[in-house]
């Protein structure tokens, strides 16, 4: 007999949720919206390396799921604008990560990535993707896939 913890079944049925939603999420459409966000082959004349691409995708991951974590508010009735505003430290942590990762990993020599419109690229990339994690997780939980 095997006896679990509630925080462990927690855990468990958490990671059962987030592989159900990653089903949904492909590297094709990361890398579109890496392209769609950040220019097509670079971020301000500095070529997208790999690493920045894994960067990025990490923080789309990150966000999709944060996005189909709160879906269940959705679910029972609050707004999208409610449920984003609940979230709203972790999203924000979240958009300083990407930023402060491309500021460190775009710089080369002398030439400095930062202007004011990457912050706001890098918002609009992370809100992007919690919208479809959200979007997702909404309609798992309305066919009662969660």
């Amino acid at each position: 007999m095997i006896i679990e913890g509630f925080e462990e079944r927690r855990r468990v049925r958490q990671v059962k949720y987030e592989r159900r939603l990653l089903r949904d999420l492909s590297v094709e459409n990361m890398r579109v919206g890496i392209r769609e966000f950040f220019g097509p082959d670079s971020f301000n004349g500095i070529r997208v390396s790999e690493v920045l691409e894994e960067g990025c995708f990490d923080v789309a991951v990150e966000s999709y799921l944060l996005g189909g974590h709160y879906s269940r508010f959705g679910y029972y009735g609050e707004s999208e604008d409610m449920v984003k505003a609940r979230c709203q430290k972790e999203e924000t942590h979240l958009i300083d990560a990407l930023f402060n990762f491309i500021l460190y990993w775009g710089k080369i020599g002398e030439q400095e990535l930062y202007n004011d419109s990457l912050y706001y690229r890098c918002s609009a990339y992370v809100e992007m993707w919690w919208r479809e994690g959200f979007q997702t997780g909404e309609r798992s939980y309305k066919l009662r896939l969660h």
